[in-house]
């Protein structure tokens, strides 16, 4: 009896594993010397999820036993996971390869004919961890790639370098996959409930840092992303592909999108390439009886996606999303719906990819080439040459900025002689960033400040323009007249400092301008250097001449340090930074306050809790522990909301409240967090964190809702059919704002003067707080710089609070309304988190 339900329990488990003849046409024939996935996994594809481990081991196998694979490490994910590239083609190509992409660059800047030069297809899978079917469809496709016999296959490999990249966020798919077989049994539950289809928080969708990737394309914070993209621009593949998973009582979409919902700057025949690959997935996926969709659900706006990236840069991005599993079964409205069967149809419309392009391959690189070889004549055209950006008082911000547009290819060149333009003067040292340039349609994108659209409803984000989120001033230049700038392209410059530090000095100071001036002050905190903020401005003599030293800057003072290593220690941290630190000569000062002065506040290394946890958004929390961990050199404490009444919270200075559902703290928390305000800690929330800490009476401030802002639109007698338009409307997908700074305040030191952009995404406002010394920054009068929102909506926030800070016993509470560190870029708000962590005790 016994091994009787154990065999029936064995072909259970079994009868879930598809054999290479379910995912491949019977007319296929394969090389019998090229090992098959089962054998190396130990398993059928699809009866278990591929761990990245065994994805890397299988892809290394092949790539020694095929002569048409070549595979290259092209950078480590955060946790040191190889991110695989495998360039698949002819052997007699390969050894030509780096012929091959050298002549394919070249075409892109001289008209040549391409017609017997291959093609390049770049097949990119898995970007969201806990949407594996793309991953587990590219080890089936790379080993058609390497076994596969026969006249199609050989046309495929002789006319095109396929470019596989299986695994774009190996961090997440690794997680996912532990996620999913852990919670697997022999006899599968295709229940929704089951706690294999529900993951935990955070979910495996994101990277390391609970960053969604797919948005990071235009950013490049991450690096995945910035490998990518580098290899993107070393190829310049004519289309890119990008396998998602959507959700489960969906069918399968495949682009292209929502017509009206591409971005202007993405050319009309890059849309009609992309009708013309349609026709091959629809006529694969019908004859498997599959159900699919097109042209609804999503766009083709933002320029930062995996499949929009591709449409500003020459090549055709085409998303693929199946409906998922989220495990190895899951009941769905079209009957169970098995991982095997998503891995299928991500491997047939991969397939009906190649065939499709090997079908256009002359269309397609016609139209790069055109792409290119047109964008100076198209720049010509516009009503302007180019856009000036002013370098600030910061320059590491700057440098990052430029060092983003470099990654892009983007060009820009150092001005030489000082020019006035639209009111403000541009000095040697900002740079032009000219329109003329082979890059000119994402130079576009990524200085836009639209505001109006045909269609004002976005799947993702409507407004991002760079220079707004690292907060410097920059402006259109109409005639390159005056103009004068360097030949050669900027270059970036060290990040090391360069100098001896002075001994023997009663003081040394820096300035608080540098964007990784917290960073540092942190590190000597930490060291055990003593150090102080000047709140008010002073000059000083120092051993080069009179220093004037604004508000914000660090002292330290030799008298106060208690390390007898003090100075070398200094000396040793400053090595790392392009941070000018001043030898001060006297405590006694020529102007403002002395060194000794009690507006020299004393600093303390920030201990950080950040709360996180089932309710809180997964993105808003990793960005923050990004931020704290990546650009200040902080390691905050994440503890989930369920556990906040168990914390000691007298071993951290601050708590981080960023957007989330706050129901889940309990009385206890709520108490234990107040007394702990009171007896002089301090809070940030922004956002529905900002609206616990108002709610909590924490701060006395009035708020319009998110449902009071919905019901300004009048909805009576709307059809059916406006119901998406009104969402559109009532919402603020992703803008900028404007804002207006109190820059004698210590939550503004730092800023380069008192206009602000900030990134908006919420509906929830703070109307101005009469209570003086409190207001930080506020919105101005007409607001919007880019991006799409109601005018209803935007009078609302006109000129209402954007960061309000006020005292709460011997505490300090701050709400922001919205998230400074938004996707990791926002250099420009991101200061004001930071000057809270280091400055708030100056409030009390």
């Amino acid at each position: 009896m016994r091994i009787t339900l154990f065999l029936l329990g064995l072909l259970i488990f079994q009868s879930q594993a598809k054999p290479l003849s379910y995912y491949f046409s019977a007319d296929i024939e394969f090389d019998q010397s090229i090992t098959k996935p089962s054998e190396v996994l130990g398993y059928e594809v699809g009866e278990w999820h591929v761990r990245h481990d065994q994805l890397v081991n299988y892809l290394t196998l092949l790539a020694k036993q095929s002569p048409r694979m070549r595979i290259s490490t092209i950078g480590h994910s955060h946790e040191r996971r190889p991110l695989l590239l495998l360039a698949v083609t002819t052997a007699n190509n390969q050894d030509k390869l780096e012929q091959i992409r050298q002549a394919h660059l070249s075409s892109l800047s001289t008209k040549t004919d391409r017609s017997t030069s291959p093609n390049i297809i770049w097949m990119g899978y898995s970007v969201h961890g806990n949407e594996p079917s793309g991953s587990n469809a590219a080890l089936l496709l790379a080993y058609y790639l390497a076994a596969a016999q026969g006249d199609e296959i050989n046309q495929l490999l002789e006319n095109n370098v396929i470019l596989l990249d299986p695994a774009l966020n190996p961090d997440g798919l690794a997680r996912f996959a532990h996620w999913a077989n852990s919670n697997r049994g022999k006899t599968l539950s295709a229940d929704p409930a089951h706690r294999e289809h529900v993951e935990a928080w955070p979910s495996s969708r994101t990277n390391h840092y609970w960053f969604d990737l797919n948005r990071d394309w235009l950013l490049l914070q991450h690096p995945e992303s910035k490998a990518r993209v580098a290899q993107f621009h070393r190829w310049k593949p004519t289309v890119l592909t990008d396998f998602h998973e959507m959700g489960t009582n969906s069918s399968y979409f495949f682009q292209p999108g929502i017509p009206s919902r591409t971005h202007p700057i993405t050319p009309t025949q890059n849309q009609t390439l992309t009708h013309q690959l349609a026709e091959y997935h629809a006529k694969a996926l019908d004859k498997e009886k599959q159900l699919y969709f097109t042209q609804e659900s999503f766009d083709d706006f933002y320029v930062g996606k995996g499949s929009t990236y591709p449409d500003i840069n020459g090549a055709v991005g085409i998303l693929f999303e199946q409906a998922s599993s989220r495990g190895h079964v899951q009941e769905s409205i079209n009957g169970d719906l098995h991982f095997h069967r998503t891995i299928k149809n991500q491997l047939l419309t991969s397939l009906s990819t190649f065939q499709g392009v090997l079908e256009h391959k002359d269309t397609l690189q016609a139209y790069q080439q055109g792409f290119y070889l047109d964008a100076l004549k198209l720049a010509d055209k516009e009503d302007i040459k180019g856009y000036v950006v002013a370098k600030g008082n910061d320059s590491s911000r700057f440098e990052s900025f430029i060092k983003l547009l470099q990654r892009h290819q983007i060009y820009a060149y150092d001005i030489t002689k000082a020019i006035k333009v639209a009111g403000r003067t541009y000095q040697p040292g900002d740079i032009f960033v000219p329109l003329a340039q082979p890059q000119y349609r994402l130079v576009k994108a990524v200085f836009s400040t639209q505001t109006s659209f045909e269609d004002n409803t976005f799947y993702d984000v409507s407004g991002w323009t760079l220079p707004h989120a690292f907060d410097l001033n920059f402006a259109p230049i109409k005639s390159r007249w005056g103009l004068k700038t360097a030949e050669a392209q900027r270059k970036i410059k060290s990040n090391g400092r360069s100098g001896v530090l002075q001994e023997g000095a009663y003081a040394y100071a820096f300035s608080w301008d540098d964007y990784f001036a917290p960073k540092l002050l942190n590190q000597l905190l930490s060291a055990g250097i003593e150090a102080r903020v000047a709140l008010q401005s002073f000059s000083a003599r120092t051993n080069q001449s009179e220093q004037t030293f604004s508000p914000g800057t660090v002292v330290i003072p030799a008298g106060v340090q208690s390390n007898a290593s003090w100075q070398a220690i200094l000396s040793e941290t400053l090595a790392s930074y392009a941070i000018e630190v001043f030898a001060i000569r006297s405590g006694l000062t020529a102007q403002g306050i002395d060194l000794g002065s009690r507006l020299m506040v004393p600093l303390k290394q920030p201990k950080v809790l950040l709360v996180g946890g089932e309710g809180t958004s997964q993105y808003e929390v990793g960005e923050m522990w990004y931020h704290l961990d990546r650009h200040l050199g902080i390691a905050p404490t994440i503890i989930e909301q369920r556990r906040l009444a168990r914390a000691n919270l007298a071993r951290y200075t601050h708590i981080v409240m960023v957007d989330g559902n706050y129901r889940g703290l309990n009385k206890h928390a709520k108490a234990a967090i107040l007394s702990w305000v009171k007896k002089g800690g301090v809070i940030w929330g922004h956002k529905r964190g900002a609206q616990w800490l108002v709610d909590q009476q924490l701060l006395n401030v009035e708020t319009i809702s998110k449902k009071e802002m919905r019901a300004q639109f009048d909805t009576q007698d709307m059809p059916f059919s406006a119901r998406e338009e009104l969402a559109a409307k009532q919402r603020i997908a992703g803008a900028i704002f404007n804002a207006r700074a109190d820059l004698s305040h210590p939550l503004a030191f730092g800023l380069d003067d008192e206009i602000l952009p900030v990134f908006k995404n919420s509906t929830w406002v703070m109307k101005q707080n009469g209570a003086p010394f409190t207001s930080v920054l506020k919105y101005t009068s007409s607001p919007l710089l880019s991006g799409y929102a109601d005018q209803r909506n935007v009078k609302q926030i006109a000129a209402s609070s954007v960061l309000i800070a006020d005292e709460y016993g011997k505490g300090i509470a701050i709400a922001m309304t919205d998230n400074p560190v938004f996707r990791g870029y926002w250099y420009g708000t991101s200061k004001l988190i930071n000057n809270a962590l280091f400055f708030a005790d100056a409030l009390k």
